[in-house]
């Protein structure tokens, strides 16, 4: 898979994945419909299937480089969606996140580990 697939990959599942994740939010902590449990569970899933199509033979490695992509779309949901804009820490953590990742996924791999 090329670098802009992969990115592409993992962006939709981040953003899958919060959508689902706040869908529940939403319900539990501010008194939505649990009909956003329908989309929630939908997009949950949908999260699920993205994270397969990573490319990495190994699931835990596939996780752990899109912890970094997930915590970076985290701080995009809270400015585009809560409206509050991630502060110098949040964005230095964020970058450092992504540096990680890209590190865990795109580093030479000898073959057996």
């Amino acid at each position: 898979m090329t670098l802009p697939g992969t990115l592409a990959v993992y962006a939709a599942a981040a953003l899958t994945e919060i959508a689902g994740c706040f869908a529940v939010w939403s319900w539990m902590r501010l008194g939505a419909s649990a009909l956003w449990l329908i989309p929630g569970l939908a997009s949950l899933a949908a999260f699920a299937w993205l994270l397969t199509l990573a490319p990495s033979d190994l699931a835990g490695r596939a996780y752990a480089a899109y912890g970094g992509v997930y915590i970076a779309a985290s701080l995009l949901w809270l400015w585009t969606v809560e409206g509050r804009r991630p502060d110098t820490w949040d964005l230095t953590g964020g970058v450092i996140c992504l540096i990680g990742a890209a590190i865990i996924l795109f580093a030479p791999r000898t073959f057996g580990h």
